[in-house]
């Protein structure tokens, strides 16, 4: 892979959230290190009670990208014109819906019927105020309809590209497809964003996201083993994902890792840019 063809490379704020929730003062100083790693920008989870200007001007002091912002979708349907403002201020380009509740998923067609609308009424009200609403997957929009759809591809279909866009994670697509670079480029051209998230996986995992501190399904005895890695640490390869996102005009790549078990939070960050500096990016 050659150095001419790359995008900026950002990191998932929620990785490193063990440094931030007690202690949002240390904000510019984690921030900084992001920097130091070699991270272009920052998507956000969550200020950490810190006001938007303030969280502005730090990345604007450091030289940080705030591109995007996840942002529940409770809060999004509680005070969107918050929501917008706040992020507006940050200079936020990307606003994320980070997880899809039980209820609104493809595999109870009733809910997700009803959530669609809602869904494109938000993006459309973040699409007039100048930003792009995204949605991020898990493995659960992977479930096929009796239409052989794919609910995911069936959630982009039914709203205007205008108000919704993906931002695919790469490591849920594969956990349940094996297809993250033909998602991407089914997506071109509407894909802004890619999350790069590596894992490994092994024998039969029924609750993957008690494994990464959801705690909301019931998985009964685990017979196998799953777990969060830095980038280039787990078994995806990495090559054709990153190729599908430059030929999908993708604008940003996004490194997120949403555990680290024993291992210093930094320390995976560093690591997964490494990985991506061997690669040329």
């Amino acid at each position: 892979m050659s150095n001419e063809k790359k995008l900026p490379v950002a990191i998932q704020v929620y990785g490193l959230r063990d440094l931030l929730e007690n202690t949002p003062e240390n904000f510019k100083d984690v921030m900084q290190k992001v920097k130091d790693l070699g991270y272009d920008g920052v998507e956000l989870a969550g200020l950490y009670g810190l006001e938007p200007a303030f969280v502005k001007k730090t990345l604007d002091e450091v030289g940080l990208v705030p591109l995007s912002a996840h942002v529940a979708f409770v809060e999004m349907m509680e005070d969107l014109d918050k929501v917008i403002a706040d992020y507006s201020t940050i200079g936020v380009q990307y606003l994320v819906m980070p997880y899809m509740a039980e209820e609104y998923r493809p595999v109870n067609p009733e809910g997700f019927e009803k959530f669609l609308p809602m869904l494109n009424e938000v993006g459309e009200k973040i699409h007039k105020a100048g930003m792009t609403f995204l949605y991020h997957n898990h493995d659960f929009e992977f479930v096929k309809l009796p239409d052989g759809r794919w609910g995911y591809d069936a959630m982009f279909e039914a709203i205007p590209h205008d108000n919704l866009m993906p931002e695919l994670d790469t490591c849920w697509c594969d956990v349940a497809t094996g297809q993250a670079p033909e998602f991407i480029r089914k997506y071109t051209d509407r894909i802004p964003v890619v999350h790069l998230k590596d894992y490994i996986k092994k024998g039969d995992v029924k609750n993957m996201y008690k494994l990464i501190g959801i705690d909301s399904e019931d998985g009964g005895e685990e017979a196998g083993y799953f777990g969060l890695r830095p980038v280039g640490f787990g078994q995806m390869i990495w090559e054709p994902v990153l190729e599908a996102a430059l030929d999908a005009n993708t604008k940003w790549v996004v490194v997120e890792q949403d555990e680290h078990y024993e291992v210093d939070p930094l320390e995976c960050a560093r690591r997964s840019r490494e990985y991506l500096k061997i690669l040329g990016w």
